[in-house]
């Protein structure tokens, strides 16, 4: 039997928003019109869709977190409690900026742990790894595991979220998974 969505009587769905099958969407949530949700995400307990956000498949959006207007996450995206996401670049309340809203991009599989604060216009690698309390100043690449203020490259990760470690010769194999990456130029393949 398909599982059908489930919407908490607490949030506010506004209209024209697609909310995908098996969809989870707790307490005090607010999505605004021309959001997408994909199939089988969960929202939990207060977090804010802007207008015209789109989330993939499988996205799992913690506690307090406000996910504004330029910003897409593709399938797979885990974004842990209270993550600040940003759309403009120099905001002031009586300044309407809305024409400047840069967008944001998080790729497929990638974490963003909690607390970190993402600056608007800057893209999140695919299985891209970023550490609690990070603040992301600058596009991520793809496996990358970054942490701090701002942001510092501190290795690799693999699609199961396990540091790599590579060898002289570039070749890392992840020690849950068994699945191998190479390391050529600054960039991770998956074998």
């Amino acid at each position: 039997m398909e599982e059908q969505r489930f919407i908490h009587s607490s949030s506010y769905i506004d209209e024209a928003v697609e909310i995908g099958k098996g969809t989870k969407v707790w307490h005090f949530c607010h999505i605004m019109s021309k959001a997408k949700i994909g199939d089988n995400c969960v929202l939990g307990q207060n977090v804010m869709i802007a207008s015209n956000v789109i989330l993939g498949n499988n996205v799992k959006v913690q506690n307090n977190v406000s996910i504004y207007e330029g910003v897409k996450c593709e399938d797979d995206v885990f974004i842990g409690p209270s993550v600040v996401f940003t759309n403009v670049m120099n905001p002031r309340s009586a300044i309407n900026r809305k024409n400047e809203f840069k967008k944001t991009r998080v790729k497929k599989g990638a974490s963003l742990g909690a607390n970190s604060t993402i600056i608007c216009g800057n893209d999140i690698g695919r299985y891209a790894f970023i550490g609690a309390g990070a603040v992301v100043n600058r596009d991520v690449l793809d496996y990358e595991l970054v942490v701090g203020n701002p942001i510092q490259h501190k290795g690799w990760m693999s699609r199961a979220g396990i540091k790599l470690q590579f060898e002289k010769t570039g070749i890392a194999t992840c020690s849950e998974s068994g699945k191998t990456y190479t390391l050529k130029d600054n960039i991770v393949f998956e074998n």
